[in-house]
């Protein structure tokens, strides 16, 4: 559904493997996600205890928390063997099984899941394999979830901030805060779901600098930098803080989940 050049294919293969490096720090910084979101995803499925869910790229556990205490039959999977140590040490439910591994690389059955489900993570598998892997590993009438989150600091810091990155990155860098689900078209236009649902929410918070700073240096653009270009770009982060202590910021989560086709 999505090609990739050479060269978009290699930046990938690179810069997912870069965030096991940072796992506390990523733990330490990284939030969770709004209940409202994930009871959206529940109820459109209509999951219930015992549900078979398969998480992709759980990170260090900011969803798997949640899913955990719902009763599911939770598989959550990263290929970071220090992201996975971490979640596990987050989430106490034993009956949720992790497994270090790309979800390229999962083995399962065919039409093992009711319910799969991604957070910030999902534009890391391959294009070539994600849709029709993940359609292959649904139950009939089961359903994909895709959530994506991103940060608008209040102004001066949050234009100070969109400069730093366009300055320093080819790609801009930071977290666009978008108005619609990244995923929802790409899903509309695909012959594997159907059923399309859309959902977003928006919260104003107040967080630690540090905490701030923290986030930045979780993004795959700034682990990608070298241990130069890290110390340039935390260094300006800083002068943009100056002496604050907290600072305000708009959490965005949105939602493109849509139920499997049948498929032979």
């Amino acid at each position: 559904m999505i090609a990739e050049t050479d060269e978009e294919r290699r930046k990938r293969e690179r810069q997912r493997l870069l965030f096991d490096e940072i796992a506390a720090r990523y733990d330490a910084t990284r939030r969770g996600y709004p209940s409202e979101i994930i009871d959206t995803v529940i109820t459109t499925a209509g999951l219930g205890p015992g549900a078979a869910v398969l998480e992709i790229g759980c990170g260090t556990g900011q969803l798997t928390r949640h899913l955990a205490a719902l009763g599911f039959q939770l598989t959550a999977i990263d290929i970071g063997s220090a992201m996975i140590s971490t979640a596990r040490s987050n989430v106490t439910d034993g009956a949720t099984s992790f497994e270090v591994t790309s979800f390229e690389d999962l083995q399962v059955a065919d039409r093992s899941f009711d319910l799969i489900i991604s957070a910030t993570a999902f534009h890391w598998i391959d294009p070539e394999m994600a849709w029709i892997k993940t359609a292959r590993l649904l139950r009939p009438n089961g359903w994909l979830a895709l959530l994506t989150t991103g940060e608008h600091y209040d102004d001066p810091l949050g234009a100070g901030l969109q400069e730093l990155w366009e300055r320093r990155s080819s790609d801009g860098g930071g977290c666009t805060v978008r108005t619609r689900p990244v995923w929802a078209e790409t899903i509309s236009q695909s012959d594997l779901f159907a059923d399309v649902v859309e959902a977003s929410h928006s919260c104003q918070l107040s967080l630690p600098a540090q905490v701030v700073l923290g986030v930045e240096c979780t993004r795959a653009t700034f682990l990608s930098y070298s241990d130069r270009n890290r110390a340039e770009f935390v260094a300006e982060l800083e002068t943009l803080l100056g002496s604050a202590t907290e600072v305000g910021v708009t959490q965005k989560t949105l939602l493109a989940m849509a139920r499997v086709q049948e498929w032979p």
